[in-house]
């Protein structure tokens, strides 16, 4: 089990203002080529950013990139190479250490060394529509692929639950984060388990 809480909104918001600078900064790197939207979504979005006191992995953000290409003039590979390139620029003058790119999303980190402790991070998924750009790290792949049938419509499932069912949803998302032993399951994923088992509950 592990020991994660809700951080208070006046801890995390000098941090997400400073992941905003950072966006925008990104926006301005890449605007020779495209331009993009983001969104916080998920926990992020909802203020129900979560850490485990115990350990020494911080908490973080997701966030939701829409970039702007409908004439398709750039590969998924390009588009993710772009974005990652700039990000890998700019964090560089906030103290993060480099981009990791995974299968979902982009992550950046910022590590405590003299502790060995990350204190934050903030995953980045570029999206378009019901589609995310994924990366197959076996075959070194970006392809544009359609989000698992869990992320659709969850932001207004989320909105609905929001006026009847909030701390509801608050105690389980808290639950599973404590009682999860799947290391490939983040907080994404976490958060729209809890969104769709509490709208099955009492909507479905």
């Amino acid at each position: 089990m592990y020991s994660f809480q809700y951080v208070p909104r006046s801890e995390y918001m000098p941090i997400k203002n400073m992941v905003i600078e950072i966006i925008h900064r990104v926006q301005e790197e890449v605007r020779d080529d495209f331009t993009f939207q983001f969104s916080f979504i998920g926990s992020t979005k909802r203020n129900m950013i979560t850490q485990d006191i115990k350990s020494n992995i911080g908490y973080d953000f997701d966030v939701n990139i829409t970039v702007n290409d409908e004439d398709e003039e750039y590969s998924a590979e390009e588009i993710r190479n772009i974005v990652r390139t700039a990000f890998t620029k700019v964090i560089r003058q906030y103290g993060y250490s480099k981009c990791e790119d995974s299968t979902r999303v982009i992550t950046i980190k910022l590590v405590n060394r003299r502790l060995s402790r990350i204190v934050h991070s903030c995953d980045f998924a570029i999206v378009y529509g019901n589609q995310y750009i994924r990366y197959n790290k076996e075959t070194h792949n970006y392809t544009w692929e359609y989000q698992a049938k869990g992320y659709n419509n969850l932001e207004q499932k989320a909105d609905k639950l929001k006026k009847s069912h909030w701390a509801e949803v608050r105690d389980v998302y808290l639950n599973k984060k404590n009682y999860n032993t799947n290391c490939d399951k983040h907080s994404r994923s976490l958060y729209a388990e809890t969104i769709n088992e509490i709208y099955s509950k009492y909507y479905d």
